[in-house]
């Protein structure tokens, strides 16, 4: 049988219903732990030994499973870990591979939370960032890679400029230096973009947002591509004994990559920094998320063609200064953003009002259906000024250059009519320049 295309992943995907009592739906886990038979069973199913055995909900779970088997096929990668939220997931990811001290190069237009974990906190535990103005500036990228440079890390569209990472030549920079390209994919999900098919090692996502789609799950994820090869002394972790591992099948070599292989990057994010660390996503939050996942494609269509029209829209209001969305013909971005996104950059888009502060906050209070919250990817429209709220770790001298101002505001689109959201707007815009 030929390989199952998307939209017949995201329904299907890592799940058989025969193993679930022939269960239409995905069941829900609500349990801690799992019987484990007999002894001898027992020490196999704690040794990893025994295939969709599970014993305690913090290490694996049936219904969360089937939610990480999920996304590993819609986005092309051997094996993800579920986690509890998209920070954990960008955590997790970044201690995995520069576990040890070392050196991540990354931009500067990321998002506001993450800036300030790469800025203020990683380097207390021997991480240092190396930021770019411009991640596709190669030549500055390359500059500043050091024998201690341990991956790229940058997102596939950045919030709130939605500028593109041209993620192929990234690859490609990465790979020359012998280190691992990790892709927030967030903003676009596997439907509008697949990072690994694209040379991208490891994707993270805050699945809260749009894979989720309804608001109403805070999680996270991280997929590996199975494709970097973490050998040669680089990455120590990775060959390193690890008493875990070891059985009667590798009783001398038990290092992640001796058992593991290909795999032995995400094997390790579950066993090291899940089973240790703990951010588990809960049985029902997956559920909900793969309830999400059976109507992405549907979703995002119509949150897209709306985007743009908005977009469109904001472009032709006098009181708009400038709109930030790379799907629009007139950026210059336009041909990278038709290349490797046919589908749409995504839901999300910003723009700089021609005016004060206080005629920001009128908009802001003057909206009746965009909802005021510091979320993306819901089903419902949103609003933010992310000087204010989500973008406030930003330093002061770094904000203008990506057009985080106080007149600055982001929207994320959801499923209303896109004349009610145009009217919307303008109605409060208008309020605004009164």
């Amino acid at each position: 049988m030929a390989e199952e295309k998307f939209d017949t992943l995201r329904i299907h995907g890592g799940y058989d219903p025969a193993q679930h009592h022939h269960s239409a739906t995905v069941p829900i886990y609500e349990n801690v732990a799992f019987t484990l038979g007999s002894a001898k069973r027992g020490e196999e199913v704690a040794q990893g030994n025994v295939p969709d055995a599970y014993m305690y909900s913090r290490v694996g779970n049936p219904t969360v499973s089937v939610l990480e088997q999920r996304i590993a096929a819609l986005d092309g990668g051997v094996d993800s870990v579920a986690v509890g939220s998209g920070m954990a997931a960008i955590t997790y990811s970044i201690l995995n591979v520069a576990e040890g001290g070392g050196r991540i190069i990354a931009p500067y237009d990321i998002y506001g939370a993450a800036l300030d974990e790469f800025e203020t906190l990683f380097p207390k535990y021997g991480i240092d960032f190396d930021l770019v103005d411009d991640i596709n500036d190669f030549d500055e990228v390359k500059s500043v890679i050091k024998p201690d440079t341990k991956a790229i890390y940058a997102e596939s569209v950045a919030n709130p400029t939605t500028k593109i990472s041209d993620v192929d030549g990234l690859a490609q920079v990465a790979h020359e230096a012998g280190i691992p390209l990790i892709i927030d994919n967030t903003f676009s999900t596997p439907y509008l973009f697949q990072p690994i098919k694209h040379g991208a090692d490891i994707v993270v996502y805050s699945s809260t947002k749009g894979i989720s789609g309804h608001g109403n799950v805070v999680s996270g994820l991280i997929v590996d591509g199975g494709h970097f090869d973490w050998a040669g002394g680089k990455f120590p972790q990775f060959e390193e004994n690890e008493f875990i591992l070891k059985s009667a099948d590798h009783p001398k070599h038990y290092s992640f990559i001796d058992v593991y292989g290909k795999r032995a990057y995400i094997k390790r994010i579950r066993q090291k920094y899940l089973r240790l660390m703990g951010a588990v996503l809960a049985p029902f939050e997956a559920y909900l998320e793969l309830v999400g996942l059976e109507t992405i494609t549907e979703r995002l269509d119509k949150e897209v063609a709306t985007s743009l029209k908005i977009a469109n829209y904001l472009q032709t209001n006098p009181h708009v200064k400038a709109v930030y969305y790379t799907g629009l013909p007139d950026s210059d971005q336009y041909d990278l953003a038709k290349a490797s996104f046919p589908k749409g950059i995504g839901t999300v888009l910003s723009f700089e009002l021609d005016g004060t502060a206080e005629q920001t906050a009128t908009v802001v209070d003057s909206v009746k259906l965009f909802l005021y919250l510091p979320n993306v990817g819901d089903s419902r429209s949103l609003i933010v000024n992310p000087i204010k709220i989500t973008h406030r770790e930003v330093p002061v001298k770094r904000r203008a250059a990506s057009h985080i101002t106080d007149q600055l505001l982001r929207l994320s689109i959801g499923l209303e009519d896109s004349d009610d959201l145009i009217a919307d707007l303008d109605q409060a815009i208008s309020t605004a320049f009164k």
